[in-house]
């Protein structure tokens, strides 16, 4: 991997591509410093600390969201509308017949929906955002226009990003979104080591702990590798073809089944389930209110502080209730998404097509079925393998009392999948370079 980038760091075209991608990662981090004015730093640093929901997004935009900056809620808000348009292609048949067969003119389309829907899920969130942040005395200024000017940064902010992301792109190498999340991911590293090295200096810490705390990373690091890379090959024979006079053999290719389909999709989708009740709640501030019952009759309605007690007692990030939950709900989603981003009956329909067969398995329903049965077991092991990635990481730092560094599984998935995706871009058009063909000039 090392020599492939040595190489593509000779080549022109290649060079002025990384070099493009490492000055839109400068511009997001000067984007970070760039703040939202009239803030009570200090009320903001208290509302990061109790909300769980907040510090799940502030890792993702790195730390834009501890800094309050015009970048707050980063690129969130297009990857929610990008799966909620993958999802909606698969339920309406309209998007579906645009996606398949509109061509590119029909995945322009698409893209436009998305970015609409961007600025409709940036508008929602930065709105509810603003008003948490004006309750919790964040802002100085409490007016209505002070208001809508911060709703605008930061529906702006993410705006940009998201064109940032369609450059990088267009003239970089790689997928620009996920690049994007890829350096808010790593810029958070460093604090996360100098609060380590601190907290040694002042207090000491468990070396030990440590050390195994970062060889089980590595493990892990390894473990994700391997499922990102890992797929099931299906062998695929194409039957003799008669093209006129001529006679063409038959070809031996195989389809590809990915060991992990669903990606880091059923991890974030079982996180903003189980985070959205907890955080709903503190908008209200109904965490530190008294408790208050309403009667009706000998039925007890509980209040809003009763449940916000229930959740922080039995469904905090460090209970078994919320592990079993997080670990079951990951799973649903595994299977559940995955049967979305594959469809074994266009596979079916597309060998049936091109006059190509499994060999053994009749086309047709037949070679459905056949591929819905690889499909469960792949998913299966996928399924459990990201239900306990889910919960593994947070338990592990509390049992050896790691409190400085943070190491979530979707941060982990998202960072080598991008590492690999990109080293894969990078060996394509190096490839392709060194390709001469058999014309000789």
């Amino acid at each position: 991997m090392l020599a492939n980038l040595r190489q593509a760091l000779l080549v022109p075209d290649i060079r002025k591509r990384i070099g493009f991608v490492l000055g839109a990662f400068a511009v997001f981090v000067l984007m970070i410093h760039i703040q939202i004015p009239n803030v009570n730093v200090r009320a903001w640093q208290q509302l990061l600390q109790s909300g769980t929901f907040y510090n799940f997004l502030g890792f993702l935009s790195g730390g834009a969201l501890q800094r309050l900056s015009v970048i707050a809620m980063g690129i969130t808000p297009y990857i929610n509308a990008s799966i909620i348009m993958q999802l909606m292609t698969v339920v309406l048949p309209q998007l579906e017949e645009m996606a398949k067969k509109g061509g590119e003119e029909g995945r322009k389309q698409i893209s436009r929906y998305t970015r609409w829907l961007t600025i409709l899920l940036a508008v929602i969130q930065a709105t509810t955002m603003s008003v948490s942040m004006r309750n919790s005395g964040v802002f100085y200024d409490t007016s209505i226009w002070f208001l809508l000017y911060a709703i605008i940064a930061m529906v702006s902010g993410t705006l940009f990003l998201m064109w940032l992301g369609e450059q990088i792109t267009d003239k970089g190498i790689g997928n620009g979104v996920s690049l994007i999340i890829f350096i808010g991911i790593i810029l958070r590293y460093p604090t996360y080591v100098s609060q380590t090295v601190q907290l040694g200096q002042k207090s000491g810490i468990n070396y030990f702990g440590l050390f195994l705390f970062i060889a089980i990373a590595l493990i892990t690091i390894i473990s994700i590798i391997f499922m990102t890379q890992g797929q099931r090959r299906i062998p695929v024979q194409q039957a003799r073809r008669v093209v006129g006079r001529k006679m063409f053999a038959g070809r031996s290719s195989y389809i590809p089944f990915r060991l992990n389909s669903a990606g880091v999709i059923s991890i974030i989708f079982a996180i903003s389930i189980l985070l959205l009740p907890q955080q709903a709640l503190s908008w209200f501030h109904v965490s530190g209110a008294p408790p208050v019952h309403a009667h009706l009759g000998p039925l007890t309605v509980p209040s809003g502080a009763d449940i916000a007690l229930f959740l922080q007692t039995y469904f905090s990030p460090n209970t078994f209730l919320y592990n079993l939950a997080y670990f079951l709900l990951v799973v649903v989603f595994t299977f559940f998404y995955t049967n979305v981003v594959v469809n074994t009956r266009d596979i079916s329909d597309n060998l049936k097509k091109s006059g190509s067969f499994i060999p053994g398995i009749r086309p047709g329903q037949p070679t459905v079925d056949y591929l819905n049965r690889i499909l469960l077991r792949l998913t299966a092991v996928s399924a459990v393998y990201l239900g306990l990635l889910a919960v593994l990481p947070s338990t592990l730092q509390r049992g050896l009392g790691i409190t400085t560094f943070y190491l979530g599984s979707t941060s982990l998935l998202i960072v080598v999948g991008v590492a690999l995706d990109t080293m894969t871009q990078i060996e394509a058009r190096l490839a392709m370079r060194d390709y001469k063909g058999f014309i000789k000039r």
